[in-house]
């Protein structure tokens, strides 16, 4: 965990999915930045245990919740031990998301629920119970500007169609509505809400392909900025993007993608 400006001192942060990869480096991150951490997680105990002490080491402080957020009792339950514990949260990133990819006409009915019930039904429950905290604590402006503050994890393919996955692109376009509509609603209340649409992030998740040679030299074909991202890479924006630096931004997503969205086939003519 890198030494980071204390900009989330005092406050309390959800990072759903927080056992590895993405969140656990976003958890570390925010734990650097002074805030204290919860740390969602549906089945990597290990990995859980190893975010929390990776954070303790580091001088932070977290607690560990294991929830499935596609379930409202268990998203309702870790709420209410949040509120135990911490009374309140300043900061939710919905980071818990899944893949299981099939063509379509191959892809079964329970392949497609189990994606888009984590993916984006989770996030619409963590996002309600949230906000349902940020409105009875108001702003408390020795913590932050905003009375609270929502992150979404989303990925390039919430534009980029995506063959043999139709119900990861349904589940992330659905979800940068569902961030835009929650980000219009709540401005008045001074509630942030914003996305962050990672390209291709070097997590064990993909493993398999950048540590094929061939493989990984197509992947950066794709790519103009020509490496692969870093967990870090998407924990320092979600950082800035949850403190006082980022105030005035809501309803945006921002793309870490090395310009993959840029359609680099196009680079060499069309």
């Amino acid at each position: 965990m890198k030494t980071t400006e204390q900009h989330l001192k005092g406050q309390v942060a959800l990072v759903t999915g927080a056992s590895g990869g993405i969140g656990q480096a976003i958890a570390m991150q925010m734990a650097a930045a002074g805030a204290r951490v919860v740390i969602n997680y549906h089945s990597n105990d290990k990995g859980a245990q190893k975010t929390l002490s990776q954070i303790e080491k580091a001088g932070g402080s977290g607690l560990i919740i294991k929830a499935d957020v596609a379930k409202e009792g268990e998203v309702t339950g870790m709420y209410a031990e949040i509120a135990t514990k911490y009374k309140t949260i300043d900061i939710l990133v919905n980071n818990a998301g899944i893949q299981q990819d099939n063509s379509i006409a191959a892809m079964t009915l329970a392949e497609w629920q189990a994606v888009i019930n984590t993916n984006l039904t989770g996030s619409f429950l963590c996002a309600r119970e949230a906000v349902k905290m940020f409105q009875k604590q108001g702003v408390a402006p020795r913590r932050s500007k905003s009375a609270g503050k929502i992150i979404f994890i989303s990925s390039v393919h919430n534009v980029i169609p995506w063959a043999g996955h139709a119900n990861y692109t349904a589940s992330k376009g659905g979800e940068t509505m569902l961030m835009k509509t929650l980000a219009q609603e709540l401005a008045p209340q001074k509630i942030r809400v914003n996305s962050i649409a990672p390209g291709a992030i070097k997590t064990d998740i993909n493993k398999k392909v950048w540590s094929d040679p061939k493989q990984n030299e197509q992947l950066l074909e794709m790519i103009p900025y020509g490496r692969m991202g870093e967990p870090e890479d998407i924990a320092n924006l979600a950082v800035w993007l949850a403190s006082d630096q980022a105030d005035y931004i809501t309803g945006t997503t921002i793309y870490a993608d090395g310009g993959m969205t840029l359609y680099a086939s196009f680079m060499h003519g069309g």
